[in-house]
């Protein structure tokens, strides 16, 4: 029978195999025991007078220099990409928005034809990050700068099927406020959250209401901004629309205003694409899911839903790009935006590429759409024989993109294919690394069981002679 110091080292040698084997396992993604809930949405962090970093203009553009670099992009570009700005008013307060329109020349394609994109970008004054990935995504369309691991002829031959127009920044109104001082301002000129005014469960307000944050105007649409992008939103009628936001790094698409997604093929395939999303971007770290099921607060009011509930948008998203969970939370600057140099540019870098990723997907996605999913984006304002020539475009468009894909080899999908590959073979390296050593902690405690010496069976399993 063993003795009481060798219990000791037997159970001493005993849990330290089992840390290790917890260990081995965390540290090759396997989940053991559940993480606890975010229930904070970084971009409603409470806004206080003090302050800590402030704006590097050798980083990020004022707004109005951000504005006249895209106006001059235009200017050199205008087979490619038109600019007009919107402008209303409501009881006294103006609001103007510049749109960028993307549309490829250079195959005569009717933009009835095409697949629509709508991009919203700067909503929110304090998240200025999100105007910067606007403007680098807008050089790259143009054709002025060059993103890594995307092949150009294949990727010319799919832009030139869509239509894609950009909001660079909502909220200028706003972000003057910020860039006066007020960093933590995220509503607009005369303090309305714009993502709180649209008309879908407008008002409602939850406990943790907080009305420096989310004041919802006092009536749907009071707001100029909000009637200008409701105005785009109907004219254009996109398929796709993505509301870009920072404060925390998430993926999300409707609903906001509760606790659960929508149903059906459509939502289906929303769900598959943020999921690739987020193996590829986000190295599996976004949330993902509905907005009000994933941050722990609904959100009422909010351009997403009205996107997917009135403008019956099919794929509509919200998308958190950026966010540091380790600054203060007085800290709004470096909440919502990165302030080093390197992370800047990575964001710009992986999130223009996520756009372009999005846009290649796109065809696919829509041609999975069900007739009746196809006829609801089109709305009722057009044949049913136009609508089924649409869809059927779109699906012959996506057969052409994927022979266009084989013929070119395109070092993007290659690259999905070799990251998935990679993925599965660690995950079942790490199930195999587990099992063994389960297996001989299994035998440990069997040779102790047949009353052998335990320290020497410690001894024996850790330090075996050569």
């Amino acid at each position: 029978m063993c003795s009481n110091n060798s219990r000791s080292m037997a159970l001493k040698y005993t849990w330290t195999l089992l840390v290790a084997v917890l260990s081995l396992g965390v540290s090759q993604g396997q989940t053991f025991f559940p993480s606890p809930p975010d229930s904070v949405n970084g971009s409603d962090k409470k806004p206080t007078n003090q302050q800590f970093s402030s704006i590097d203009y050798s980083l990020y553009h004022h707004s109005d220099t951000l504005l006249e670099e895209i106006k001059a992009l235009v200017a050199r570009h205008p087979d490619k990409i038109q600019m007009k700005l919107l402008k209303s008013t409501r009881t006294g307060y103006s609001a103007e928005i510049a749109v960028v329109t993307f549309a490829s020349r250079q195959q005569e394609t009717e933009d009835g034809q095409k697949t629509r994109i709508l991009l919203n970008f700067g909503q929110h004054g304090r998240e200025m990050i999100t105007s910067e990935v606007a403007l680098r995504l807008l050089k790259a369309l143009a054709g002025e700068y060059r993103l890594l691991g995307l092949h150009k002829s294949s990727l010319n031959y799919i832009l030139q099927k869509l239509i894609i127009k950009v909001v660079p920044m909502e909220n200028l109104n706003g972000r003057r406020i910020v860039e006066a001082g007020k960093l933590c301002e995220r509503k607009n000129g005369r303090g309305v959250d714009t993502n709180r005014n649209w008309s879908v469960d407008w008002g409602k307000k939850e406990k943790d209401y907080d009305p420096s944050e989310e004041y919802p105007g006092t009536a749907p649409f009071s707001e100029p901004e909000t009637q200008i992008m409701r105005n785009l939103a109907h004219s254009f009628r996109p398929h796709l629309w993505v509301n870009v936001h920072s404060g925390m790094e998430a993926l999300f698409m409707p609903f906001d205003h509760k606790n659960t997604t929508p149903n059906g093929a459509t939502a289906h395939l929303m769900k598959l694409m943020l999921q690739k999303l987020n193996l590829l971007h986000c190295k599996n770290n976004c949330v993902v899911g509905s907005g009000g099921g994933s941050v722990g607060y609904l959100a009422h009011g909010t351009s997403t839903d009205y996107m997917y509930e009135i403008v019956k948008v099919p794929m509509a998203f919200t998308f958190e790009i950026y966010g540091e969970p380790k600054a203060s939370s007085n800290d709004c600057f470096k909440l919502f935006n990165p302030t080093d140099s390197a992370v800047f540019e990575r964001v710009l870098e992986n999130w223009c590429t996520a756009f372009f990723r999005v846009f290649m997907d796109l065809a696919s996605r829509l041609y999975n759409l069900s007739t009746e999913a196809f006829e609801k984006l089109e709305g009722n304002d057009m044949s049913t024989a136009k609508k089924h020539q649409n869809r059927d475009l779109i699906r012959n468009d996506y057969h052409t993109s994927r022979k266009v894909w084989r013929n070119g080899q395109s070092v993007i999908t290659q690259f999905d294919r070799s990251f998935e590959w990679g993925t599965e073979e660690m995950r079942k390296i790490s199930q195999f690394l587990f099992i063994l050593s389960t297996f001989l902690l299994i035998l440990l405690c069997y040779k102790v069981s047949k009353r052998i010496s335990c320290a020497q069976v410690a001894l024996d399993f850790f330090y075996k002679p050569s």
